[in-house]
């Protein structure tokens, strides 16, 4: 499936452009992952953009097999003094294409998620291709939660994304746009108000 890297890259692309003119204070601005500010998404997304396949499997043996801890040493790595050098570092490595052990559509999860995280708090906003949303919110809803996914979350949910008219899953529905059903499910709460229907509390309940 290499049609994923041209999204890949465009969405590295895009943020590098987004970011370029932030100031001190909107670099430590806290993102949407707990404990880390944008300062911080950046230097991860920088890491995971470098990744190999051994490399992960390195690294995660050296974590004790922890997947937090991997990453804020990765995070830690590739931060750098000054946030400009390492959103250069994110701009040298948006061509890529290594990427660790996983299905290739999580680069865009990766991408998207994060770069909301990134975006949202700063008060950005980014129309994504619907293609790759779409993409990310199937591979999410279909990969374990022991792999960063979703599966066990929304099993007894169906997922409606009224802007891209797909469906996914059976039961209580929830609704609303796609890249806020990625969000959501992605464990991101403040996704949660813009969807709706009544499969919306238990899908909240697990978050």
């Amino acid at each position: 499936m290499n049609d994923v890297w041209p999204l890949v890259h465009a969405e590295r692309a895009a943020l590098v452009g987004d970011l370029e003119s932030l100031d001190d204070g909107q670099w430590a601005e806290p993102s949407l992952c707990s404990g880390w500010t944008v300062h911080d998404v950046v230097a991860h997304l920088v890491d995971t953009a470098r990744t190999t396949r051994l490399g992960f499997l390195l690294g995660l043996a050296g974590a004790r097999f922890d997947f937090d801890r991997q990453n804020a040493r990765g995070v830690e790595r590739e931060r750098c003094a000054s946030p400009r050098d390492t959103l250069e570092r994110l701009r040298q490595a948006a061509a890529r294409t290594s990427t660790p052990p996983a299905p290739l559509d999580s680069r865009m999860v990766e991408e998207i998620v994060h770069g909301e995280d990134i975006r949202r708090p700063l008060g950005i906003a980014r129309s994504y291709p619907q293609e790759a949303v779409v993409r990310s919110l199937r591979l999410q809803v279909r990969t374990p939660a022991s792999f960063g996914g979703a599966r066990e979350l929304v099993a007894r949910t169906r997922l409606t994304a009224s802007d891209a008219g797909l469906s996914i899953g059976e039961g209580p529905e929830v609704r609303g746009p796609a890249l806020s059903l990625l969000l959501a499910v992605s464990g991101r709460r403040v996704a949660l108000d813009d969807l709706g229907g009544p499969g919306l509390s238990a899908l909240a309940a697990g978050i």
